[in-house]
């Protein structure tokens, strides 16, 4: 195992049903495979208490919190303030998933923006990197990633990147990530493929989004952190590099991007 390039699922659901009770198991699945660390994500904040436990109990987890576009309209807003104090936790690592998504919930685009601009605020009080969920929003996504940046700089991934190449360069030129999933990997997604190998390597990282998205050969099952190494592996096919090299690469983002996670490392 050791001899296992290391890499970083930098997004999953480990709180979800699907894991329930399975956890240890998934987490050994995921060493084994050479994916050392994960980023397990809270999408209500009602829920934080429970991701936040998950990454206490197991040192290879990390997490961020926020509230998911597609829940903004149901959850109560929340505030700068409360995503400020929740990131003194020392393994809370990101503000998110935020974003805007018009592909099932239309009807609260105005929330979402809102909600949206308030983990901006957060991102930028706090230096942690906003992670973004972006569906059928491109030009209110760029828009808004584009005049907050100008307000006060930030940093951010584009997490499980399936969009378009405009908002790919808006995302890229101002010094944001773009996160590979599964869907990269899927045989009909040579376009979004051609996005990622026209992007610097070096602002590129990977996920899996599980428990959604698994890769081939595992499509269509349910996704693990494990299986960030099929992503990874065909993602290194994209950019032309071997897979020890493109693993070695998005260590690297991973740590410059989610520094706090790196020092954490250090100091463990």
């Amino acid at each position: 195992m050791s001899d296992t390039p290391q890499i970083t699922d930098s997004h999953c659901h480990l709180d979800f049903p699907d894991f329930e009770g399975k956890l240890d198991e998934v987490i050994s699945r995921a060493v084994e495979a050479g994916v050392t660390r994960m980023v397990t994500i809270c999408t209500k904040l009602q829920n934080e208490p429970k991701v936040r436990s998950i990454a206490e109990a197991h040192a290879q987890i990390f997490y961020a919190a926020g509230t998911h576009p597609m829940s903004a309209a149901e959850e109560p807003l929340v505030s700068v303030d409360e995503l400020v104090e929740i990131s003194h936790h020392p393994k809370m690592v990101g503000i998110g998933e935020s974003g805007l998504d018009y592909h099932y919930t239309a009807d609260s685009a105005a929330v979402q923006k809102q909600s949206l601009r308030i983990h901006i605020a957060a991102a930028q009080r706090t230096g942690l990197p906003l992670i973004i969920h972006s569906r059928d929003a491109d030009d209110d996504m760029a828009r808004i990633l584009s005049e907050e940046f100008r307000n006060a700089p930030y940093t951010c991934v584009m997490h499980c990147f399936s969009s378009t190449a405009s908002l790919a360069k808006t995302a890229l030129d101002l010094g944001f990530y773009l996160s590979m999933s599964g869907i990269t990997a899927f045989p009909k997604s040579q376009a979004l493929r051609d996005i990622f190998a026209a992007a610097p390597i070096e602002r590129i990282l990977v996920e899996t989004d599980a428990p959604y998205l698994a890769p081939p050969p595992y499509r269509g099952k349910r996704n693990e952190p494990a299986y960030t190494a099929y992503t990874a592996r065909n993602a290194a096919e994209v950019f032309g590099v071997s897979y020890a090299d493109f693993a070695a690469q998005t260590q690297s983002n991973f740590d410059r991007l989610f520094a706090k996670a790196a020092r954490y490392k250090a100091a463990a």
